[in-house]
């Protein structure tokens, strides 16, 4: 009878307290800016219902499979990529300093390597297969990573020193090699790469003249890249139809668009993800306005235009320059992929071949967004203990 007097109480199973502590374990586990981990939350979860959707046709072309398998796919390449990227922001981001020359190193190889023996998927040669796994993955993504984390450490060291030639030209070296090698491959990529850095480099205060310079050399790069490469006729092309209005893909989008009005067909009720061959990726966008409207179109474009605007203000809430140039070179190159799609969706630029990041269907893209953000969220965590870079 003693025993059962003094053995404690029951704890508390209320949703009160189950409330509490989930929010507990969110804040030991989840650390950063809070926003971006709620955005990217929607926006995943967003995809696998769109997704879902936009394979629909893609299954019964492939031999009547199933939507279902291309779902579980997407599921459980955002699954890891998410996994990925709460490990990548447990990291002290000054480590991606030094990764980073190295990282450049290996990407030349790489995308030498995808000019001469790289998959080619849907007419472009973008994509080089890990052995014996029957994944390909865009060397791209990792130069793109390696150039603006490289990029970001050239310019912190230099925040106090008076720019000159010298200084100057290592960074349009490095800028100029990787848009070069990316443009033999992938036109927009390229560009989208290019005006990333010269961003990053207006943000860490380079003279006007520098970047004037910058400009120039970048362009010289991608358009020498692009006469050699193997994208200059399909670039040439998809002009000339852009400005005759006569692009396949771009019409049946637009019809996808006048489809949805302002609050959509609803969820799976999409008829040009029949017609549209990469409603799944390139223009998914059509399809998300074609089944939620032009409201759901808005809210998209508003959850991507508020992680570019968290992912810059880094600049200002962290004390060293390499974390805030870390920062906003990745999500401004994040969020110049996502409106570069939405704006060919809706018609402002010609037919590129960029996803719509965390949306579109994709695998190893797919991981190389969620590292990108993995280091946006350490950047922002502002309890880490900074070493010298």
């Amino acid at each position: 009878m003693n025993n059962e007097m003094n053995a404690p109480p029951p704890q508390s199973t209320s949703p009160f307290d189950r409330w509490q502590n989930a929010k507990e374990w969110l804040r030991q586990n989840l650390k950063g800016d809070i926003v971006i981990w709620i955005i990217v939350a929607l926006l995943s979860l967003a995809s696998m219902l769109i997704v879902y959707s936009a394979t629909g046709t893609l299954a019964y072309q492939r031999g009547g499979g199933y939507p279902e398998s291309f779902l579980f796919k997407h599921a459980f390449f955002t699954g890891i990529g998410l996994l990925v990227m709460w490990g990548v922001h447990r990291i002290n981001y000054t480590y991606f300093s030094r990764l980073s020359r190295a990282a450049l190193l290996i990407s030349i190889p790489l995308l030498i390597l995808v000019k001469v023996a790289g998959v080619t998927i849907n007419g472009a040669t973008r994509w080089l297969a890990i052995p014996g796994t029957g994944l390909t993955f865009q060397p791209a993504d990792f130069a793109r990573l390696a150039l603006i984390a490289n990029l970001a450490a050239m310019l912190a060291k230099r925040q106090r020193v008076q720019y000159d030639w010298q200084i100057f030209g290592k960074m349009i070296l490095w800028v100029g090699i990787i848009c070069f090698f990316i443009a033999l491959t992938s036109t927009s990529t390229a560009v989208l790469l290019g005006f990333s850095c010269f961003l990053m480099l207006y943000i860490g205060r380079v003279p006007g003249k520098y970047l004037a310079v910058m400009v120039v050399s970048i362009g010289i790069a991608g358009a020498t890249g692009l006469v050699v490469g193997q994208r200059l006729d399909t670039a040439q092309g998809r002009i000339e139809r852009f400005l005759k209005r006569d692009e396949y893909q771009a019409k049946q989008g637009f019809i996808a668009i006048a489809n949805g009005g302002t609050l959509g067909q609803g969820l799976g009720k999409s008829h040009q993800r029949n017609y549209l061959t990469q409603a799944y990726s390139d223009f998914i966008y059509a399809i998300i306005i074609e089944e939620y409207g032009i409201i759901g179109g808005i809210i998209i474009m508003i959850l991507y235009a508020i992680l570019l605007v968290r992912g810059v203000q880094n600049i200002n809430e962290t004390n060293r320059a390499f974390g805030g140039l870390l920062s906003a070179g990745l999500i401004l190159s994040i969020g110049l992929q996502a409106f570069t799609n939405m704006a060919v969706a809706v018609g402002i630029f010609p037919v590129t071949g960029q996803p719509l990041p965390l949306l579109s269907m994709g695998g190893t893209s797919v991981l190389f967004t969620c590292i990108s953000l993995g280091i946006v969220l350490s950047v922002s965590r502002g309890d880490i203990e900074e070493t010298n870079l």
